[in-house]
């Protein structure tokens, strides 16, 4: 009898989640599989990192493990929806200014880009920027080629990450104070654009 309930309430979910995966995009990075060698052979299990994002500012990664593969990426997506991060972005298209990030021996170098330049990026950070939406970037690893510390290295950039509207509301200024420190003559159409962002 509790199992029926639980089958009922286990399709009610699937539900739920088929909605919110039209609003987030998920990318497989890597896939890892592992061997355990017992009496009668061996029994095989599979870890998944998945990264997902709404391509509009929020990204999350998530590791899943399991027998099979397809349960081990649905553990990963799910913790991955847990785990959201929201970076600002300069036009929703780029990052405000270059940032650095580190985990382990994962180290990452992202910088802002013009118009029309593209994702420049490796694998697992390529995979974080087409979730979160940004457009153009350019951005070097520099240090473990492991997708897991390279993605965390690439999520502790992106936390760093502020906007001229955060950094004029800290100080008491307006937003076009701020920028016309930064690009050194009072472009007004740079404040507008970040009143916008």
């Amino acid at each position: 009898m509790a199992r029926d309930e639980g089958r009922g309430r286990g399709r009610g979910r699937g539900r739920g989640e088929r909605e919110e995966r039209d609003e987030f995009v998920d990318k497989l990075v890597a896939i890892n599989r592992v061997a355990k060698v017992v009496k009668g052979g061996k029994n095989f299990g599979f870890a998944a990192l998945v990264v997902v994002g709404d391509q509009k500012g929020r990204v999350g990664f998530g590791k899943g493990k399991a027998r099979e593969v397809p349960e081990a990426i649905r553990k990963a997506t799910q913790e991955a929806k847990r785990n959201l991060v929201r970076v600002p972005l300069r036009e929703g298209r780029t990052l405000h200014h270059d940032a650095s990030g580190r985990w382990g021996a994962g180290k990452v170098v992202l910088r802002a880009a013009p118009p029309g330049t593209g994702i420049i990026a490796g694998g697992p950070m390529r995979a974080i920027f087409e979730t979160l939406g940004v457009q153009d970037v350019v951005a070097k690893s520099i240090g473990s080629s492991n997708p897991y510390n390279m993605v965390r290295a690439t999520v502790d950039a992106l936390k760093n990450q502020t906007s001229p509207r955060s950094i004029a509301s800290k100080r008491g200024k307006k937003v076009s104070d701020v920028l016309t420190r930064r690009t050194g003559g009072g472009q007004s159409s740079t404040a507008d654009a970040a009143d916008a962002a």
